[in-house]
């Protein structure tokens, strides 16, 4: 019988206890709402019409090279 009051004691404790960390009596505290901003999307440099030029010549060379024969 001590061992059931004891245990009884005990669990009646834990959920008193664990139950007073729940909430207080001030007022709420309200955060500023989250803006989302999309990332602005930056072109590679380098793209474009360099890009175009250095293909072009390299293409230009293989083929010069190949009809050398």
């Amino acid at each position: 019988m001590r061992i059931t009051n004891t245990v009884a004691t005990a669990a009646s404790i834990a959920v008193l206890s664990t139950s007073a960390f729940a909430g207080g009596m001030s007022e709420p505290v309200m955060d500023e709402p989250i803006v989302m901003e999309e990332p602005m999307v930056e072109e590679p440099a380098g793209s474009g019409v360099a890009g175009l030029v250095v293909l072009g010549v390299l293409a230009a060379a293989l083929i010069y090279v190949a009809t050398q024969d």
